[in-house]
């Protein structure tokens, strides 16, 4: 199995502007210069973590998924991306998997931050995904996602991993920095997985600040890569496979799995 050559952008935010965030982005991925397998973005990365429906929701034939689509195939890789999406007279906040030949896939939101009204405007996901490149199996999860262990388990089934890496993409505040860093790590060790977190730095328009701490974890739970708090940066990591696969073949706890399904 081939390595997997992972791509982050920790970055700040224009509040409710699409327009500055997609230059701003589209500066950030031109300076990756190194070929990647992966590129993945901050949750609702073009508008911050915005709930105006009015202001920010964008339909799926909208001026960022086709940026996404024509960025992922100039940059001849992947794209993971979280947008306020309005389908159907419902609104997601929906994370797409752009693919460089144009097609894509998504997972909707599932747990809403009922803090600042999420689940008013938002309609909950109900399925998880899991997405694959280079023969990687990656579950894509939302910010909130994190504090929901079940929702992320892994399971072992017909002597396979369901997934080898998850990624969180996210708008998570400072002041709850702690369980951000601590919850990633907590993922990985449950679930004999990487685990990837990308959030933004900067104020929101609420005035709330965010520290970034954006950071790869092996299946140890050992922080492998991580970015300055406060501070925007791009980072690439190869992530091995071979080096997950031994530990898992050393570490058999997943033939001890409980075995669960999720109830709707």
């Amino acid at each position: 199995m081939q390595n997997l050559k992972l791509s982050i952008i920790q970055t700040d935010i224009f509040w409710e502007d699409a327009d500055k965030n997609l230059i701003n982005i589209d500066k950030k991925i031109n300076d990756i210069k190194e070929e990647t397998d992966l590129i993945v973005l901050p949750e609702m990365f073009n508008t911050g973590f915005s709930i105006k429906n009015k202001e920010c929701a964008e339909t799926m034939n909208g001026k960022t998924v086709n940026w996404l689509k024509s960025k992922a195939k100039e940059k001849k890789c992947v794209i993971a991306a979280s947008v306020f999406i309005k389908e159907n007279n419902n609104f997601y906040n929906r994370l797409f998997w752009v693919k460089p030949d144009g097609n894509f896939e998504y997972y909707n939101k599932r747990h809403l931050f009922r803090l600042v009204g999420e689940q008013n405007i938002i309609s909950e996901g109900k399925e998880r995904k899991i997405f694959k490149i280079k023969n990687w199996k990656i579950l894509p999860l939302i910010c909130y996602d994190l504090r929901f262990p079940v929702w992320s388990k892994n399971r072992f089934i017909n002597n396979e991993y369901e997934y080898d890496l998850i990624i969180y993409l996210a708008n998570w505040p400072e002041p709850r920095k702690y369980s951000w860093k601590t919850l990633l790590k907590a993922r990985a060790i449950e679930n004999q997985a990487y685990v990837v977190g990308v959030n933004r730095v900067g104020k929101d328009g609420f005035g709330v600040e965010h520290s970034g701490d954006s950071m790869i974890v092996n299946y140890r739970g050992r922080i492998i890569k991580e970015t300055p708090p406060f501070t925007e940066e791009n980072f690439n990591k190869n992530l091995s496979y071979s080096e997950l696969s031994d530990f898992r073949k050393y570490f058999t706890v997943g033939l001890d799995w409980d075995k669960y399904n999720i109830i709707q």
